[in-house]
C-alpha cells in the first residue's frame, strides 16, 4: 500500500496527472497486480499484453488505453525507485539505453515487429556473452568472438548465425555508432544446400481435401499463387483483382510488391468469404473499433484509412487484440500458428510421409509450373525472387528435365 501511495505522488509530481484521474490509474494498477498474483507471474512489462487482452473483454477501449498507460508508468516508477537504491549497476543502465535506441531505430526504419523481437533477442544474448561489459569498450573482436562461439560451441545453423551476425552488426552501426571493421576472419557455420520438399499435384490435392473452410481456401491461394504464409495472412481486400485474376502482394520479402496468380478455382469461394467478413467489418464500424493496422507513411497521410473496407484484412481474426507497439485495441489478421498446425494434420491424414508444411505448397507451385514448361524468368517474377539463381533450385527437383535423361538402370 505504501508503494501505491508513493506512486500517487510520483504521478502528481512527474506527470502532472490530475487528482481525479490518479484514483483510476491506481485502480487499474491494482487490478494488474491482482491478476499477476492470481496467475503467479511477475509484475513486469512482459505480462502486460496478456492482462490487457483479458481486461479488454469487460472494459471499453479508452479504459484499456488508460490501464496500459497506468501500468507502464507504474513499472517505470518501480525501476526509478530501485535505481535510487543502486540496485541496477551503471553497465545495466547503459545496455538498456542501447536496447531502447535499437528499438527506436528499428521503428523509424519501419522494420517488422518480428525483426524487432529477433534483433533485441540477439542483443540480450550478446550482453550475456560479454558478461555486462561496458558498451563503450566493445570492439569488433567481441563481435568475432560472439559469432564464432555460435558456430564452434553452440553449433547453430548457418542461417541462424547469419541472423545473429546481421542483428549485432545493426547494433554496432546504428546504436554503438562504431565501424565494425574487417570481420572476414570470423568463424562461420558452413552453408548447406538444401533441396526443398515438394509434393506432387495429387498429394497437394489430397492434403487440401483434408482441410475445412477457411484453411482450405488459404492453402489453395498459396498453392495457386506461390504465396508465402505471411503474404497470405496479410492480404487485404484491395489486393484482390477478380477481373484480371491477380493477387497483389504488398511489402513482401525485401519489402517488395509484386503480382501473382489468383486461381480461377477459388474465385467463387473467395467472393463468398469476403461477403462473410464484411459483416465483421460492419460490426467494427458500429462499435467504433480502431481501424486495422496501416503502414506508417499511409497511416499518417490518411488518418482514417484503417477504417476503409479496402484496407480490411482478407483473413481477419475473430477477436480484437492489442497492438504491441501502440497499445491500440484493433482487429489484426489471423495468426499463422493454428494454420500451420492444421496443414500438418492434413498432411498426416493424407498419408504423406514427406516433411511437408504450408511453405511446401509454394515450392510445389514453382515446381509444377516448371514441369508444365513455363519460363524460369516468369516463375521468378511470380515468386518474387530477387535472383534467378534462387529460382533455379526447382530445376533440380522437377519430375523430368527437357532432355528426358534416364537412369542407366532404366535403359
Amino acid at each position: 500500500m505504501e508503494k501505491l501511495n508513493n506512486f500517487n505522488e510520483f504521478l502528481r509530481e512527474k506527470f502532472n496527472i490530475a487528482d481525479d484521474k490518479i484514483k483510476y490509474y491506481v485502480h487499474w494498477v491494482n487490478e494488474y497486480i491482482n491478476y499477476c498474483e492470481e496467475k503467479i507471474i511477475d509484475i513486469n512489462s512482459e505480462n502486460i499484453r496478456n492482462f490487457l487482452l483479458f481486461f479488454a473483454k469487460k472494459h471499453e477501449s479508452w479504459q484499456v488505453k488508460q490501464a496500459e498507460e497506468a501500468i507502464r508508468k507504474y513499472l517505470y516508477f518501480i525501476r526509478h525507485d530501485r535505481s535510487k537504491d543502486c540496485i541496477q549497476n551503471t553497465y545495466d543502465i547503459e545496455w538498456q539505453k542501447i536496447a531502447d535506441e535499437v528499438k527506436e531505430i528499428i521503428r523509424l526504419k519501419h522494420f517488422s515487429l518480428n525483426t524487432e523481437k529477433i534483433y533485441l533477442g540477439w542483443l540480450r544474448k550478446f550482453y550475456s556473452f560479454l558478461k555486462g561489459k561496458n558498451p563503450a569498450e566493445i570492439t569488433n573482436e567481441d563481435i568475432k568472438d560472439f559469432i564464432s562461439s555460435l558456430a564452434v560451441e553452440r553449433k547453430i545453423s548457418s542461417s541462424t548465425q547469419n541472423q545473429a551476425f546481421n542483428a549485432i552488426l545493426f547494433v554496432f552501426k546504428n546504436a554503438l555508432h562504431k565501424d565494425p571493421g574487417d570481420l572476414s576472419q570470423t568463424v562461420r557455420a558452413k552453408n548447406k544446400v538444401r533441396i526443398p520438399v515438394v509434393m506432387t499435384k495429387d498429394e497437394c490435392l489430397k492434403t487440401i481435401k483434408n482441410l475445412d473452410g477457411l484453411y482450405s481456401l488459404m492453402v489453395r491461394l498459396i498453392y495457386g499463387g506461390g504465396l508465402r504464409i505471411t503474404e497470405c495472412i496479410r492480404l487485404r481486400v484491395q489486393d484482390i483483382d477478380f477481373e484480371r485474376q491477380v493477387l497483389t502482394v504488398r511489402g513482401g520479402k525485401g519489402d517488395k510488391d509484386r503480382e501473382t496468380l489468383l486461381a480461377s478455382g477459388v474465385v467463387d469461394e473467395l467472393k463468398r468469404h469476403l461477403t462473410e467478413i464484411r459483416s465483421l467489418y460492419d460490426s467494427d464500424r458500429e462499435e467504433n473499433v480502431d481501424g486495422v493496422y496501416i503502414p506508417d507513411g499511409i497511416g499518417r497521410k490518411y488518418i482514417n484509412a484503417g477504417k476503409d473496407w479496402k484496407w480490411f484484412w482478407v483473413f481477419p481474426s475473430k477477436n480484437l487484440s492489442i497492438d504491441p507497439r501502440t497499445g491500440t485495441v484493433r482487429r489484426h489478421h489471423i495468426k499463422s500458428n493454428t494454420f500451420q498446425k492444421k496443414v500438418k494434420e492434413a498432411v498426416d491424414k493424407a498419408g504423406i510421409t514427406k516433411r511437408a508444411s504450408v511453405h511446401t505448397f509454394r515450392h510445389s507451385f514453382a515446381t509444377h509450373l516448371l514441369e508444365a514448361g513455363y519460363d524460369i524468368r516468369t516463375i521468378q517474377e511470380l515468386l518474387g525472387h530477387a535472383n534467378v539463381q534462387t529460382t533455379m533450385i526447382y530445376t533440380h527437383i522437377a519430375k523430368r528435365n527437357k532432355l528426358g535423361v534416364k537412369s542407366p538402370l532404366d535403359m
